[in-house]
């Protein structure tokens, strides 16, 4: 499933809109990659979104 390690960030649900307003129902998934992650000096496989990877740049 897509879901977040760091954040839980899950997929939300919403309505996809035509050009005549009829409204279907739709799923935003968010954008999770696998990446690999130093944790307590060992390096760590995770699905993180593509915000949290941008954090753990910064730092």
């Amino acid at each position: 499933m897509a879901v977040c390690e760091m954040c839980g960030k899950k997929p939300m649900f919403g309505n996809s809109r035509s050009f005549s307003l009829r409204a279907t129902r739709r799923k935003f998934n968010p954008n999770i990659q696998r990446v690999n992650v130093m944790e307590n000096g060992q390096m760590v496989r995770k699905a993180l979104c593509t915000k949290c990877i941008k954090t753990l740049a910064k730092a």
